[in-house]
């Protein structure tokens, strides 16, 4: 079983590549407030639902103090062309090997209609400005996520 974050946690490091051919650590988001967000595919069609909704709430996240990153398993390149293709407007990182993935709790074992199998939980992280974790939430639903979680935080 994958060991999951609880409020209160100190937020897994990580130093990743971004979509744009950079590089964005934890420690570079030191000082504001982060929603962390894990996806399983760039490009699908849960996976753009949820991205597309942090796009649309994202003025009004980052006026309330939060940093908005997605993390997903894809490479840097297919992560560009979902940056590019749906005009999102927040950084991407790429965590290929699954390392930041497995250390937040967001990879393991999965269900889908009977089958097991290994692969990321849809899970949301909101990591306070001292890096430590805030909200985890695991097996999110792509649609109406956003809104969810933008109540919880007191922004609705």
């Amino acid at each position: 079983m994958t060991t999951r974050l609880a409020p209160g946690d100190t937020a897994p490091a990580f130093d990743l590549p971004t979509h744009d051919g950079g590089r964005l650590s934890l420690d570079s988001l030191k000082g504001h407030k982060v929603i962390l967000y894990a996806y399983p595919a760039a490009m699908t069609p849960g996976c753009t639902k949820q991205a597309c909704d942090f796009r649309d709430s994202l003025a009004s996240l980052q006026a309330a103090g939060y940093r908005v990153v997605g993390i997903s398993p894809d490479k840097p390149a297919k992560l560009a062309k979902f940056v590019e293709r749906d005009a999102l407007t927040f950084p991407l990182v790429s965590d290929g090997d699954k390392e930041v993935l497995n250390a937040y709790g967001a990879y393991g074992e999965k269900k889908n209609y009977g089958r097991v199998y290994e692969g990321v939980i849809r899970s949301t992280f909101v990591i306070d400005a001292d890096g430590k974790i805030e909200v985890a939430q695991y097996n999110v639903r792509a649609t109406g996520h956003v809104a969810k979680l933008r109540r919880d935080l007191g922004l609705d």
